[in-house]
């Protein structure tokens, strides 16, 4: 992967919990498909609060087949307890859009969909709202020849679009930070897709987070050391710890509870705690806030 700076590795490493939620519910599958109701947002958010979260990533799965964020409530809920930065992302396309998303007590909003279609959002939102309030997601799969390209639509559409260069075009055009999720990793356990995300952290001087994939502990720590990321959004691994330790509420009536019901966990995913990761991270001289 080449020499990384050897201040990144005194640098502060945000952890992100990263809520994927299909209208009332968080939801859980593998490569953005075959979605599992695991509980509600508000009750995983003040847990993740709680444990030592740095920022949380509030993302509407379904928002973009409707066009539209319906998350207003749940952020408003979710703000009046949880005092750190909540992005919240999927279906805002327009500036009207991002404004709703920040009164409702949102910090950031990321934008896949939107970027994309319009990249001049990326600067008229900057500079209405500041930089610092927008993110960018990159969702993106490895082809056949090598390169990674972006999807929009939760990972249903093809965009022809290149990662890389998609990510350097969104920096100038103002974004303040990029959120990379390869599908080919989301929801397997099986690891960051480190190749990815160094190659983004190379071609741009903004914050990055890497999304999709972390199993276990060593994940994390892993993409950490190999590339210039400053945080990691993670889902399975707190998902499953918590609700190993949290029983089945009969309200969850909606969607695919089958695996909830269950009491059963990903089997390629060990879980743990944000305190256990945090301590983890420290042993292996990865600074992280306590």
């Amino acid at each position: 992967m080449g020499d990384i700076p050897a201040a990144n590795f005194y640098m502060i490493k945000r952890i992100i919990p990263r809520l994927d939620i299909k209208g009332p519910h968080v939801i859980k599958g593998i490569h953005l498909e075959g979605l599992r109701v695991l509980g509600k947002p508000e009750d995983f958010a003040q847990y993740y609060y709680e444990q030592g979260a740095d920022e949380l990533i509030y993302m509407d799965v379904v928002a973009s087949l409707f066009g539209r964020n319906s998350l207003h409530e749940t952020i408003a809920r979710t703000a009046k307890h949880i005092f750190i930065p909540l992005t919240v992302g999927g279906g805002i396309r327009t500036l009207s859009d991002i404004r709703k998303v920040l009164r409702s007590g949102a910090d950031k909003v990321s934008m896949n969909t939107a970027a994309i279609h319009n990249p001049s959002i990326i600067s008229k939102a900057a500079n209405m709202f500041g930089a610092s309030t927008i993110c960018i997601s990159i969702e993106a799969i490895k082809e056949n020849d090598g390169r990674y390209l972006v999807y929009t639509d939760n990972g249903r559409e093809y965009t022809g679009v290149e990662a890389i260069s998609w990510a350097r075009e969104a920096e100038k055009l103002g974004a303040g930070e990029i959120m990379i999720t390869s599908i080919d990793k989301e929801g397997t356990g099986e690891g960051f897709d480190v190749e990815l995300t160094h190659a983004i952290t190379k071609v741009v001087s903004i914050p990055v987070i890497a999304c999709g994939g972390a199993g276990n502990m060593e994940d994390v720590a892993q993409v950490f050391l190999e590339t210039q990321v400053s945080g990691a959004a993670i889902a399975s691994l707190f998902h499953y710890e918590y609700i190993s330790h949290h029983k089945f509420d009969r309200q969850y009536e909606e969607g695919n509870t089958e695996f909830l019901q269950s009491g059963r966990t990903y089997s390629k995913v060990s879980p743990c705690t944000i305190p256990q990761l945090k301590k983890y991270l420290i042993q292996k001289k990865i600074q992280s806030r306590i």
